[in-house]
């Protein structure tokens, strides 16, 4: 179910990099959903909905929200009493196709018997639209376009996340809130490179569901490319005839978490978890020091500083941790860091990880399901934006509760904790963390509509970091022994 219609508006000749190859998806596939081809041909029934006011179907459309989910339910009973019907009805797709089915999932229609969002978010605010609190003002717009396509009135859903800079009413009619009520099966699929959209949503839907039966699967490679894959269809198969069909498959035999420890691009390989996030992780904090950029086992007695001129596309500040020993990072990582601005009363910072090899080489990853050259990670905060919310942070993953801005004085110091989304990477001796923070976008691509950008911005004058004795500006590293 989904605004994109059933015309191929969008085909993969529109993302010439998504590894999808030419030909893998039939005409009759709506766009990020199930190939009918493929299950039609294995003894199942696939039904595409037009949102609500998309397209032909009558009504207004409003992006993502509750009514969607309600006629979402209506859509799952009334397929289970058509002729053709077994009465067991599941959910598929990507993207939009998953965000729904947490959505549609919480309502508990008596006839959905399982889900399988790959790679959606469940809070439109915190994992997309305001990552950190800065609004996004890039995919966003493409999101919009691809939701116009009606007779009748539709959502401006660019405006409306420009205008809508805190955790509102709006903003929370966009969020699956809850998610403990789902406990159905549940086959979960994310990717670690989809940060500022998928990543982090997806991992909190498998976290929070109240399912028994759950798994999830965590990948490093391109989305689309990795949904229609042979291997993945088969364990979509695997799903669907345990819980559609009630016949035996593999998914008896599952682990509950797999997921891809990250090389490189393309390079990584996979390990079984029972848990996510992983109980034996190590957390190790890694201090600041802004004399030698570099993070160190220890916090440095003496008070240094880096600055950048704030607007700037490569002035920054950064910061190099090499190991000492094969070491493996998975999880979420929170960057505490002391901070002022010279000019105005609020700032935005941007936040990113990269592996440099032995010879100070960056290495590479997938990113955006569209990029071969992305970082290893990305976060971010607006400073006014930084209370948290005491209850959902963790040693490693700040929770930012967005309910009102805590604006400051030029000059004056603040300390601000900032997520770095979840990733899981493995780092040989000698091999290097460099951490960059930068006043705008640091990994970008103004020609392609998947990147992430934030024109919005409230800097102005310059940034500085503080560093030692009482500015302990720090990094936590997750580490797996």
């Amino acid at each position: 179910m989904s605004p994109y219609g059933k015309h191929v508006l969008k085909t993969f000749d529109m993302f010439p990099n998504s590894g999808v190859p030419k030909g893998s998806v039939s005409k009759y596939a709506v766009w990020e959903g199930p190939d009918p081809v493929y299950w039609t041909q294995r003894g199942y029934a696939v039904l595409n909905a037009d949102s609500r006011g998309s397209w032909a179907s009558e009504g207004n459309l409003k992006v993502l929200g509750p009514q969607e989910a309600e006629d979402g339910y209506d859509v799952v009973e009334w397929a289970a009493v058509q002729p053709w019907s077994n009465g067991r009805i599941g959910l598929c797709g990507v993207s939009y196709l998953a965000i729904v089915q947490w959505r549609i999932a919480q309502l508990n229609p008596p006839h959905l018997s399982c889900i399988n969002p790959w790679e959606g978010y469940t809070d439109a605010f915190r994992d997309h639209t305001h990552c950190g609190g800065i609004p996004e003002t890039k995919f966003t717009r493409f999101s919009d376009w691809s939701c116009q396509f009606s007779h009748k009135p539709t959502e401006n859903w660019y405006a409306n996340n420009q205008i809508h800079e805190l955790m509102d009413a709006y903003n929370e009619s966009k969020r699956a809130g809850r998610l403990s009520a789902i406990a159905i099966p549940a086959y979960i699929v994310a990717d670690w490179g989809d940060f500022g959209l998928h990543t982090r949503g997806t991992l909190n839907g498998y976290t929070e569901i109240a399912s028994q039966q759950k798994w999830l699967e965590v990948h490093g490679r391109k989305k689309w490319q990795y949904y229609y894959q042979p291997e993945s269809l088969a364990r979509q198969e695997a799903f669907y005839q345990r819980f559609l069909k009630n016949e035996p498959s593999q998914v008896d035999e599952w682990p509950p978490v797999r997921i891809e420890v990250r090389n490189r691009a393309y390079e990584g390989y996979i390990r079984e978890e029972q848990e996510w996030p992983i109980r034996r992780t190590r957390f190790s904090m890694k201090y600041l020091d802004a004399q030698l950029g570099q993070l160190s086992n220890q916090l440095k007695p003496n008070i240094s500083s880096s600055s950048y001129d704030s607007l700037s596309t490569s002035e920054k500040a950064q910061f190099t941790y090499i190991f000492d020993k094969e070491t493996e990072l998975t999880g979420s990582m929170r960057l505490r860091l002391w901070v002022s601005t010279s000019k105005g009363n609020d700032l935005d910072l941007f936040v990113q990880l990269d592996k440099l090899d032995v010879n100070g080489e960056r290495v590479p990853f997938i990113a955006f399901s569209m990029f071969d050259t992305g970082p290893l990670g990305l976060g971010w905060l607006r400073v006014s934006h930084r209370e948290l919310d005491l209850d959902l942070s963790d040693h490693n993953r700040p929770w930012m509760s967005h309910k009102r801005k805590l604006l400051l004085r030029p000059g004056e110091i603040v300390p601000v904790d900032i997520e770095i989304i979840a990733t899981s990477t493995r780092f040989l001796e000698g091999e290097t963390l460099l951490l960059t923070v930068q006043g705008t976008d640091i990994f970008r691509d103004d020609k392609v509509p998947q990147t992430m950008l934030h024109e919005n911005t409230v800097n102005s004058g310059k940034h500085r970091i503080y560093t030692g004795s009482v500015f302990d500006s720090y990094i936590v590293m997750p580490i797996i022994d």
